[in-house]
């Protein structure tokens, strides 16, 4: 299979009569692609900062999407509270539906939660990315934390083309205990500076911690924690589907 990466020249490139069935983009710009007279039968898009406009036939389907999406994953639809108390019950949303989630994983057949679907995170490594997260968005962008980084964290590898030193990670891979015990202590480090965080203070400037030069609030930094954790709970219960229907398969 023919790989194509960020230094290939692709940009503003034209593909008539090509066939792309079968093809696979990962985390690629398809900004302002333009597609006439396609076949998308079986075609599968995962956008998690679906933006308007995204044109379907003609119809803008983002906020459609987006209802969608908060039908089937309740308390979703608080992510983007602007307020101390709107924050504290979107956070709660968030502890339960994960509470429910590692719950599942629990009770599905031992190393399941190692699983790569399709090449993507295992459960696992998605509870160690959302560790990252949250030291990124809160102990460091608002907290300021001079070294915030759980070696047990999973850094995306957009981050390292940014100069980020994926050293600091552990290159080891840690027991599941390990990754939940320190899941639970990035849980709770954001549920307590949620319960005592103010108006004026979620106003308050940050530097964005990939990008100082462009400004975020402590309520922007706290959205993005929600939106990660939003997610990476679709991602993960997806997989998790997965694992249990060919497991299904296989025992039937």
């Amino acid at each position: 299979m023919v790989t194509f990466d960020r230094s290939a020249q692709l940009r503003g490139a034209q593909f008539v009569d090509a066939d792309l069935s079968g093809a696979r983009f990962v985390r690629s710009d398809l900004s302002g692609a333009v597609m006439r007279g396609v076949e998308l039968q079986g075609a599968e898009l995962d956008a998690p900062w679906l933006s308007e406009p995204f044109l379907v036939n003609g119809v803008d389907v983002v906020a459609f999407v987006d209802a969608e999406l908060d039908k089937r994953f309740p308390g979703r639809e608080l992510r983007r509270a602007a307020d101390p108390e709107g924050l504290r019950f979107a956070w709660d949303a968030v502890e339960r539906t994960w509470a429910a989630t590692l719950d599942r994983a629990a009770a599905m057949p031992p190393g399941s939660v190692d699983v790569q679907v399709d090449g993507e995170w295992s459960f696992a490594q998605t509870l160690r990315h959302l560790v990252m997260a949250t030291d990124v968005w809160l102990r460091k962008a608002v907290l300021g934390v001079e070294q915030p980084y759980d070696p047990i964290g999973v850094p995306n590898s957009e981050y390292e083309s940014d100069g980020h030193d994926p050293s600091v990670f552990s290159s080891e891979h840690p027991t599941y205990d390990e990754v939940l015990a320190s899941r639970a202590e990035h849980v709770a480090l954001v549920r307590d500076f949620i319960a005592n965080v103010t108006a004026d203070e979620l106003e308050a400037v940050r530097a964005n911690p990939w990008a100082p030069e462009y400004p975020e609030t402590t309520l922007s930094c706290l959205h993005t924690i929600l939106e990660e954790e939003w997610e990476h709970h679709r991602y993960a219960v997806r997989d998790l589907a997965a694992i249990e229907s060919d497991a299904a398969s296989t025992n039937g």
